[in-house]
């Protein structure tokens, strides 16, 4: 069944949903929707992705698709969170505009009230592929209380940080693969004049 979206079904957001691009943008747009409503992390549609898409948000930025493969920060830092798409609009023929809201209780206990986070998410498509090139996130925090925005920052950066470590280790495994010495295609043959000697054949193309 479709998710409900502020009191209107996803099929009846997407129906006023007005594409002006092509029918593949019209079509990563209402994936990008399913994605946000059902929080998905390592099962999201990583094809509605260029492979070099650029993200970027307050904290943080990388580039590489595989990235989205991660566990997002609102599953590690909020109990049940949840989230709800106000409006979806096509800015230009490339650029698409999503506003939604993200809530959830801090998993510390420390932290009282809940997360009310206002996200502005665009994505620059690729009109011919559909796919997203670049993602930008814009924050708004205003609904929460003074706590849990202290909350949200303290533990968002030290997601961001814990992500770039892994950056930097993905890094250093592809430079490292990149440039190790390659093994040489190698075959042993017996030697037909005596069976008890070997040679190998070294395959030069």
């Amino acid at each position: 069944a479709d998710k409900i979206v502020d009191g209107m079904e996803f099929g009846e957001l997407c129906n006023e949903f007005e594409c002006i691009s092509s029918p593949s943008v019209e079509a990563t747009a209402r994936q990008l929707v399913r994605d946000i409503l059902e929080l998905r992390e390592g099962n999201r549609a990583l094809g509605t992705y260029a492979l070099s898409v650029k993200y970027k948000d307050p904290v943080r930025s990388f580039t590489g698709r595989e990235k989205y493969k991660r566990p997002l920060w609102s599953t590690d830092a909020l109990d049940k969170p949840n989230a709800s798409v106000q409006d979806m609009s096509m800015l230009s023929t490339s650029v698409l505009n999503i506003k939604w809201t993200l809530k959830g209780n801090p998993k510390n206990p420390l932290a009282s009230g809940p997360v009310i986070l206002k996200v502005n998410s665009r994505f620059t498509l690729n009109q011919i592929s559909g796919q997203v090139t670049e993602h930008e996130e814009a924050w708004d925090l205003s609904s929460s209380s003074t706590i849990a925005q202290a909350y949200f920052w303290a533990s968002r950066r030290l997601f961001s940080t814990i992500e770039s470590s892994k950056d930097f280790s993905d890094s250093l495994k592809n430079f490292s693969s990149r440039f190790s010495p390659k093994k040489e295609n190698l075959e042993i043959y017996p030697d037909p004049s005596d069976p008890t000697k070997f040679f190998q054949n070294q395959d030069d193309f």
